[in-house]
C-alpha cells in the first residue's frame, strides 16, 4: 500500500568507483523487471565526460560491488547527466544538450521512443543545486513514470510530469512552489515529490513534500545521512 515518508535508513555501501570517470553517476534498478532480467540486475551510468554512453550491466550484487560487469551497452544516444532510471525493462533518459527524452529497450539494446519535454530547461538551466547538469530528472513510484525539472514559465519552480512509459507522452502536469536550485535532489513515492535539502551536509533532511492528489506542498525534517557527502542522485 501507500503512505508517506517518515524516516530513512542509514546507507548501505554496494561499491565504489575504480576511477575518477565514476565519480559522477547514476546506479539503478528496476521495480517491475521483465525476463531475462530480475530484480538484482544492477544498471551503472557514469556521467562524467561529453560522450556519456556506456551502461554496465550486472546481474547481481557480487558482480556490482567487484565492477565486473556482465555486459556493457552502447547506447545509440549520448546520456546528459544523473537523471536516468530503469523501468519495465527499458532506460528512460535525457539526451545530451538537448530537452528529449529517450526509452531505450534493454533486451532489444535500441531505442524505441523519443519525446520532447515541452518548455523544460536543460544543460544548466534548471539544475539542482550542486549543478551536474541535472534539470531534468525521471522517476519512478508504484503508480509509474515521472520526469521533475522547470521551466522559464514556472520561474525555475520545481514542475513535475507522469508520463506515458511507452510514448513519453505527458498524461499530467503539477508546478509547485519549490526552487528546484534550493534543494539538492528530489524523488517521488506514492505521487509524492520529495525534496533534499543539501548535497554536502553530513546530516541533511528531506524538507519537502508536495502531493500530486492534492497540490499542497508542506515543509519537513526527515534527517537524511549524507555519509560521502556529495550526492549525486537519489532515488525510490
Amino acid at each position: 500500500g501507500c503512505g508517506e515518508l517518515v524516516w530513512v535508513g542509514e546507507p548501505t555501501v554496494f561499491g565504489q568507483a575504480d576511477s575518477i570517470a565514476g565519480k559522477y553517476g547514476v546506479w539503478m534498478r528496476d521495480p517491475e523487471p521483465v525476463p531475462p532480467f530480475t530484480r538484482a540486475t544492477t544498471w551503472r551510468v557514469d556521467t562524467v565526460g561529453t560522450e556519456v554512453r556506456q551502461l554496465f550491466q550486472y546481474d547481481n550484487d557480487e558482480q556490482f560491488s567487484k565492477g565486473y560487469p556482465a555486459k556493457v551497452h552502447i547506447l545509440p544516444r549520448a546520456m546528459e547527466s544523473t537523471g536516468a532510471v530503469v523501468f519495465r525493462g527499458a532506460l528512460y533518459f535525457q539526451q545530451r544538450l538537448s530537452r528529449r527524452l529517450a526509452k531505450y529497450n534493454l533486451q532489444g539494446e535500441a531505442i524505441v521512443a523519443e519525446k520532447e519535454l515541452p518548455d523544460a530547461g536543460y544543460h544548466g538551466q534548471y539544475p539542482y543545486s550542486w549543478g551536474g547538469y541535472t534539470d531534468i530528472d525521471l522517476a519512478v513510484d508504484e503508480s509509474g513514470l515521472w520526469v521533475i525539472y522547470s521551466t522559464e514559465k514556472a520561474k525555475g519552480a520545481i514542475v513535475v510530469s507522469k508520463l506515458d512509459p511507452q510514448t513519453l507522452e505527458i498524461q499530467h502536469t503539477w508546478e509547485t512552489n519549490i526552487r528546484k536550485q534550493s534543494v539538492a535532489n528530489a524523488f517521488i513515492i506514492c505521487g509524492v515529490l520529495y525534496t533534499i535539502s543539501s548535497y554536502t551536509a553530513p546530516n541533511a533532511t528531506v524538507n519537502f513534500a508536495y502531493d500530486t492528489a492534492t497540490g499542497a506542498s508542506r515543509p519537513l525534517s526527515v534527517p537524511f545521512q549524507n555519509r560521502y557527502q556529495y550526492v549525486s542522485m537519489v532515488d525510490y
